[in-house]
């Protein structure tokens, strides 16, 4: 089963960082690979078993349920449920942890899930740098400003 790990240094306080990225449905305010994204059947983005419904900004769909969302451990864990990737049992989660020393944040993000054995590395590395190092270098981005 490959499993994916990326970690990041983000120079804001944790709850800033969480505000920004806790609504499942906000992927296109702060990941710039998401051109939009919908929660169907008008459910609350943060209602687990909701199903986020996005496009990449190449036009690849995918659809994700919420498993766990947790404000005071200020994680988020979903499935792919539809994708044009060549995985199965996909499962992630993104978390953020206090870094006293400086009120920073660490990030990491992990996935697991089942493919063919000769395509695992390829898409450990695209998940790793596309998605999820994407989206940390676009959070640092946003809070150096």
């Amino acid at each position: 089963m490959p499993r994916v790990f990326i970690s990041s240094v983000i120079d804001a306080p944790p709850a800033k960082v969480w505000e920004r990225i806790r609504d499942f449905n906000a992927l296109p305010r702060w990941h710039p690979r998401i051109r939009e994204s919908r929660i169907e059947n008008g459910e609350p983005s943060d209602k687990v078993g909701c199903v986020r419904d996005f496009n990449l900004q190449n036009g690849d769909r995918i659809r994700e349920k919420l498993l766990g969302l947790s404000d005071y451990d200020m994680f988020c864990t979903y499935a792919i449920l539809e994708s044009p990737m060549p995985l199965t049992d996909y499962v992630a989660t993104l978390r953020l942890t206090p870094i006293t020393d400086g009120n920073r944040t660490f990030g990491e993000w992990t996935a697991e899930f089942e493919c063919d054995e000769d395509k695992g590395d390829d898409l450990v590395a695209g998940i790793g740098g596309n998605v999820f190092q994407a989206g940390f270098d676009a959070l640092k981005r946003h809070f150096a400003r």
